[in-house]
């Protein structure tokens, strides 16, 4: 008996295993993804409004160098593609429903997490440079009759805007949501080994 008492006490002084709750688990994965969707949805509009005045400007506009026509190009095909790779980023959060198969939904999140990783990765630094060199090609006639120092103050003015944008805030806005996307992730495994 006493052995007993004593296997008892050792399987009580356990910890106890963490068992999630597959509400609370759903409740918080759909708010984390409604906060990511509703970002991309705002970039998406964003996108769309500065795409359609590039457009405007590209075709209702006359300027006098093609390196102007050739600059606003880039941009706007610059600005094309970053467009269409953020609707299909969102198109792969809303192509499953998470309460219909929550591991499909993983392997969707999985999907979503490592084409984000290949936008912060490479194809980032592509687009920044793309619209640089736009940019630049642009300013080259719009800053053709302004004195040197407004041409050197508005060129130096738009390298240290890319630099922030390229080396401070890009690592703030992809670290906020891999950290978001890899919390999800890991509460909805962990789900997944409750349940098997």
């Amino acid at each position: 008996m006493k052995d007993f008492e004593h296997l008892m006490s050792v399987w009580q002084g356990q910890p106890a295993n963490d068992q999630l709750s597959v509400d609370e688990v759903l409740k918080q994965v759909k708010k984390g993804i409604t906060n990511i969707t509703a970002k991309l949805y705002w970039g998406i509009v964003a996108m769309i409004a500065l795409t359609v005045y590039t457009f405007v400007v590209l075709f209702f506009f006359t300027f006098k160098l093609w390196e102007t026509y050739a600059g606003i190009s880039v941009m706007f095909i610059t600005m094309l593609l970053y467009l269409f790779l953020i609707l299909r980023h969102y198109r792969i959060l809303h192509k499953r429903d998470l309460t219909v198969s929550p591991t499909e939904y993983l392997n969707t999140l999985k999907e979503y997490q490592k084409q984000r990783t290949t936008l912060a990765g490479w194809f980032y630094y592509i687009f920044v440079m793309l619209i640089s060199l736009g940019l630049a090609l642009y300013l080259f006639e719009v800053l053709e009759h302004a004195s040197p120092i407004k041409k050197y103050t508005t060129y130096s003015l738009t390298i240290v805007w890319i630099l922030f944008c390229t080396f401070y805030l890009k690592r703030r806005i992809f670290k906020s949501e891999e950290e978001k996307l890899n919390l999800m992730i890991e509460r909805l495994q962990r789900l997944e080994t409750q349940f098997e």
